[in-house]
């Protein structure tokens, strides 16, 4: 079976591999190696196939996904994939050590707790001796997932016409809510840290980034989460002003603390005054149920409008000492 000849329909959807893996199986990829449909995905072939161009200024209109019954069965993963793209490079990327996708609703994520103190956090092994034991176990508590999503309120009739990489544009903006939503459920997960200070002043100063960095040790502070007032009062920080900082600002726009922790800002005011520390390789882990889940049935029978795109996901503090809390 070559990728011109594949029946596309909504059974595809329906597989729990997903669409494009349950077309991978039909149309491997590996099968196009040294030819000059290498590099495109069984979805991009079937694009290819139908000639729909999804970019550019000589995209195509919405209506032409929609010329066949086969080609209308592609539409479901062009919106899917839009969303996604508006998923990434988000503040998320500084914050998550790892994403575990399940195809349960039901996951206890793993504790990994040092069975014995030791003096200064490490302690030699001489010959013969007993060797420290570090515990990894299944939690006890059962990740709490949400559902985060928007409904599509045009009708066909209205889009049809309208050129597909318009169209991106407004499904990118849904994945960046998405992308909002997982972001106040993330900075919410790491506010029960039990780690906490207070700030030395009524504000934050420079000393209170000391007194971060100290207190996640041995873990490494990489990453600072503020907002508001807060982050304008660390960015008028003296020491904030120092050449190096200031150059890797103008040069990168990347905010970057006195202490070489990136500076990401928090969307919301769930903060509530407080700023948060991470070492972001341990601190975090997304869990998320499948994909981005896209009313396939409307989409592909021409009825957009309340078709629903959703992503459900949460999140689990791995290693409690690699979050502090300041206030």
């Amino acid at each position: 079976m070559t990728f011109d000849n594949i029946k596309l329909d909504k059974g595809l959807y329906t597989s729990n591999k997903g669409f494009t893996r349950a077309l991978e199986e039909l149309d491997p990829s590996e099968n196009y190696i040294g030819t000059e449909l290498e590099g495109l995905d069984a979805y991009e072939r079937q694009l290819k196939r139908f000639d729909i161009k999804v970019n550019g200024a000589n995209s195509d209109t919405i209506s032409k996904f929609f010329q066949t019954s086969d080609s209308a069965a592609l539409f479901p993963e062009y919106v899917s994939r839009a969303v996604r793209t508006g998923l990434t490079n988000n503040i998320l990327d500084d914050l998550v050590a790892t994403t575990t996708v399940i195809d349960s609703l039901d996951y206890r994520s793993i504790e990994c707790v040092d069975a014995e103190k030791v003096e200064n956090g490490v302690d030699f092994i001489n010959e013969g001796t007993h060797i420290p034991e570090t515990v990894i176990k299944t939690s006890s508590n059962l990740t709490k997932l949400n559902k985060c999503g928007r409904s599509l309120v045009a009708s066909y009739e209205a889009l049809k016409s309208q050129r597909l990489d318009l169209f991106t544009i407004s499904l990118k903006q849904i994945g960046n809510y998405i992308a909002n939503c997982e972001t106040v459920q993330a900075i919410n997960t790491l506010l029960k840290a039990s780690k906490n200070l207070d700030f030395a002043g009524d504000d934050i100063a420079y000393v209170d980034f000391i007194e971060m960095y100290k207190s996640l040790a041995p873990y490494e502070m990489n990453t600072v989460i503020a907002e508001g007032d807060n982050l304008s009062k660390i960015l008028q920080m003296t020491e904030f002003k120092d050449s190096q900082a200031g150059q890797s600002f103008h040069a990168t726009g990347k905010l970057v603390t006195p202490v070489g922790a990136k500076l990401v800002y928090s969307p919301t005011n769930i903060l509530n005054g407080r700023v948060i520390a991470i070492d972001k390789r341990f601190a975090l882990e997304k869990v998320q149920f499948g994909d981005v889940v896209t009313d396939f049935d409307k989409l592909i029978d021409r009825q957009l409008e309340r078709a629903t795109i959703t992503l459900t996901s949460g999140f689990n503090r791995l290693i409690d000492g690699a979050c502090v809390i300041a206030s």
